[in-house]
């Protein structure tokens, strides 16, 4: 079942890679009485996701600052190594943008955001959203059409905020 606005986000553990190796990120500690911003692209390193969707974020964290926002999550179905290098070679985690990995898609499947274009090899991808959670609500959830990086961008969110 897809997620919707009101819903609470599911028990999920996605993974970071840091100094140690890959971690364990629990969304419950994340957005535990706070306000948090996830948004999801299908892959890392795609034209959209790296081209428009990432440099979004990166254009308004500012803004989503100002708003009260305390961390912008970008997730993907890609392993946490791959998180990593598109983080630093998109400069999104020099912006102060956590990127962490679903490569199990497991809390993409659980918010029902999956989908599979086997003629692209995507397989169990994320759908593009952004979605606003406060104390793990989601307050707002913004997807895009496939193809498209339109309210799902930053601007896109912050513009219903």
């Amino acid at each position: 079942m897809k997620i919707s606005k009101g819903d609470r986000l599911p028990t999920s553990t996605l993974v970071q890679l840091g100094d140690a190796g890959p971690a364990p990120v629990a969304l419950a500690d994340k957005t535990a009485g706070r306000k948090v911003v996830i948004f999801a692209v299908p892959g890392a390193f795609t034209p959209t996701c790296h081209s428009a969707h990432v440099p979004s974020f990166m254009r308004t964290k500012d803004q989503f600052t100002e708003k009260g926002v305390d961390e912008i999550i970008c997730v993907s179905v890609n392993d946490p190594f791959v998180m990593k290098a598109w983080g630093e070679a998109t400069g999104a985690t020099a912006a102060g943008i956590t990127m962490l990995s679903d490569a199990e898609s497991a809390f993409t499947k659980a918010i029902g955001m999956d989908f599979d274009a086997p003629s692209t090899g995507f397989i169990a991808r994320s759908k593009r959203y952004a979605m606003l959670i406060e104390d793990g609500v989601v307050t707002q959830l913004n997807e895009d059409r496939p193809g498209e990086c339109e309210i799902s961008a930053g601007e896109g969110l912050l513009d219903v905020m």
